[in-house]
């Protein structure tokens, strides 16, 4: 009863009008009433793109896609000009069986072919941007595989059979690649008619199930909503009936959703660094589009939610290296490669946000974090952004504090959407560009279940478990139930000492968590209270590698990283039942895991844990 119970309270916190739009969806796919099912067309042959008669910018192309492609921005498969197997996981060569089922045949977790996104991953097309970079720069040898792979695509992809057609995100994603390769080439009022066929076949994919992505509150509904918008926009500039339409559904989605998906706060709906910034490219392009074609301001309330989720983004990213906290799910998807930076440095993208809806920069100097701008005929503002300092998020459950050097994330449940991970209460510690305590991420979505079940859940993250269970119940792969709600929050103060904050919770079987914390410029002081009904309880402190070095004498647990200059230091208000050095995993890149130390100190008693970490800059 008490599961039943929970699937009922969940599905109540999703909402009854998502429920109803899934549910409707499914139903009109497998009864074939839903259009979708009835959709034909031919695929176009090409050509797709001709040779650009705008100058080259001032700053060079990605180096990547001419020997080599990179998978997820982390595993290197070689290339040459002949096109890849678009049917094929590019790591293992293993092909999808029957490739060429109509889409919605082909089962959403096939063991016969394991992780979809490796197959997915090259089809959303990421080397379109890089060929078209390369062919205004006058590589007619990039031109020529641009074109020979997008015919190559459509030959291999018969419109709306096969894996590649089965996700209305991942058509909406070839959209917009296929768009920012125009702008790169200067050839969106002037496109060739093989990439208008292409655009129509893609569109009339996505709008048939557009409600199923908006049923999901997250980037599914973003990025088809931009598809939409750019695409019909795109093929009413170019006199094809039926465009305007696509861009008027587009256009209302995304006033939709940046009006409930993204806080005043800035913060998105899927509590997810990686899934922030795709959605923040996924509106940038759509605001240089929307320039390019001279269309309508989108609203003032759509261009203040996205500048606040750039200034989100910029407060957690480290401005000397671009890295930011490993939060909330990462499946490696990354939108608008137009620099060779590395996919953790998220500075591109801020830069890029705050120039168009703020009309400033983040980042004074020059650096590859302007690139995008160059080849996207951006404007550099002449101000820049003031340096980020502490900041709220109380519409997310986020609260960041700075002191000098050192920056701390503390998570605390505000979900009015679904959280994927059960990180309640986690910690994350930067010390200038080291991350010293760090969460987890993803790893993969399709792998074993030990590892799903460990990335996702509360053991893989800087905050206590009790009685070796999850914070919040798994019920689905992607879902959570009986969401937690914060029921302690002091305010975010600073004064001269530094700066501190609380929050806690008391989860579905009476534990309570309550976590204070304070920040100066050269210490961080954790308070961990702990109270209600449970057994045991395992406070963790993922740390990164080093050579730490553990002692513990009575209550007291005290961790030295002497080459670092760190010091680690729990003392407990109640006797330890365990204290030791276990070793921990990490995925900083989607299918990549690595080892990491994990301090684990375990109380069968309420009471409180005092952690308190320094160190010298």
């Amino acid at each position: 009863m008490s599961l039943l119970l929970t699937k009922a309270r969940t599905a109540l916190a999703l909402g009854i009008p998502n429920i109803l739009r899934a549910t409707a969806y499914s139903a009109g796919v497998r009864t074939g009433l839903n259009p979708v099912r009835r959709l034909r067309g031919e695929g176009p042959a090409g050509p797709f793109f001709a040779p650009s008669r705008l100058a080259p910018p001032d700053v060079a192309p990605v180096s990547g896609w001419q020997d080599s492609g990179m998978l997820f921005s982390r595993w290197p498969f070689a290339i040459s000009d002949a096109p890849p197997d678009w049917l094929a996981n590019p790591l293992t060569g293993q092909r999808m069986p029957d490739p060429h089922r109509p889409w919605y045949l082909i089962p959403d977790f096939d063991p016969a072919v394991g992780d979809i996104k490796l197959m997915w991953e090259l089809s959303r097309m990421d080397w379109v941007l890089a060929f078209a970079q390369r062919a205004r720069n006058g590589d007619q040898a990039a031109l020529a595989r641009l074109n020979t792979w997008l015919a190559d695509w459509f030959a291999n992809n018969p419109p709306y059979a096969g894996p590649n057609w089965k996700c209305g995100q991942e058509a909406s994603i070839r959209v917009m690649h296929l768009a920012g390769a125009a702008l790169v080439l200067g050839q969106v009022r002037d496109a060739c008619p093989g990439l208008r066929s292409a655009l129509q076949l893609h569109l009339q994919r996505i709008a048939p199930t557009v409600q199923y992505a908006m049923a999901q509150d997250n980037n599914h509904g973003t990025s088809e909503a931009a598809a939409l918008y750019i695409g019909g926009s795109w093929l009413a500039a170019l006199g094809v009936a039926g465009g305007a339409a696509y861009g008027r559904m587009g256009r209302r989605w995304l006033e939709n959703r940046a009006a409930r998906l993204i806080g005043t706060d800035g913060s998105f709906s899927q509590y997810s660094v990686n899934y922030h910034r795709v959605m923040l490219d996924t509106f940038c392009l759509v605001e240089v589009w929307r320039r390019q074609l001279a269309l309508p301001e989108l609203s003032p309330r759509l261009q203040a939610r996205v500048l606040a989720a750039g200034e989100w983004l910029r407060h957690l990213t480290n401005a000397a290296t671009g890295d930011a906290p490993n939060l909330g799910a990462n499946d490696g998807a990354r939108l608008l490669q137009l620099a060779d930076t590395g996919y953790r440095d998220h500075r591109p993208s801020v830069q890029l946000a705050l120039a168009l809806f703020g009309n400033r920069r983040a980042y004074a100097p020059e650096g590859s974090w302007n690139n995008a701008l160059r080849w996207l005929g951006v404007a550099l503002p002449g101000s820049v952004a003031p340096m980020p300092g502490q900041q709220g998020g109380d519409d997310g459950g986020f609260a960041v504090l700075r002191r000098g050097a050192a920056l701390t994330l503390l998570r605390y449940p505000r979900f009015r959407f679904r959280p994927s991970q059960a990180d309640v209460l986690h910690l994350d510690l930067w010390v200038g560009a080291q991350n010293v305590l760090r969460d987890a991420g993803t790893y993969s979505y399709n792998t074993d279940p030990k590892w799903q079940q460990y990335f996702g859940g509360t053991a893989a993250h800087n905050t206590v478990q009790f009685d070796d269970r999850d914070q919040m119940p798994r019920l689905t792969r992607f879902l959570l139930g009986d969401w937690l709600k914060t029921r302690w929050k002091g305010r975010l103060q600073e004064n001269g000492d530094g700066a501190s904050f609380m929050a806690g919770y008391r989860d579905g079987q009476g534990a309570n968590h309550k976590r204070g914390i304070t920040l100066s410029e050269s210490r961080l002081r954790v308070d961990d209270t702990l109270g209600g009904k449970f057994g045991k309880a395992v406070l963790r402190w993922r740390l990164a590698p080093g050579a730490w070095q553990l002692t513990v004498a009575g209550a007291t647990a005290r961790l030295i990283n002497a080459q670092a200059g760190q010091a680690l230091t729990v003392q407990a208000g109640m006797p330890l039942k365990r204290c030791e050095l276990v070793e921990g995993w990490e995925s900083r890149h989607y299918l990549e895991k690595t080892a990491v130390p994990v301090l684990e100190l375990e109380v069968h008693e309420a009471g409180t844990l005092a952690t308190e970490i320094s160190w010298t800059s």
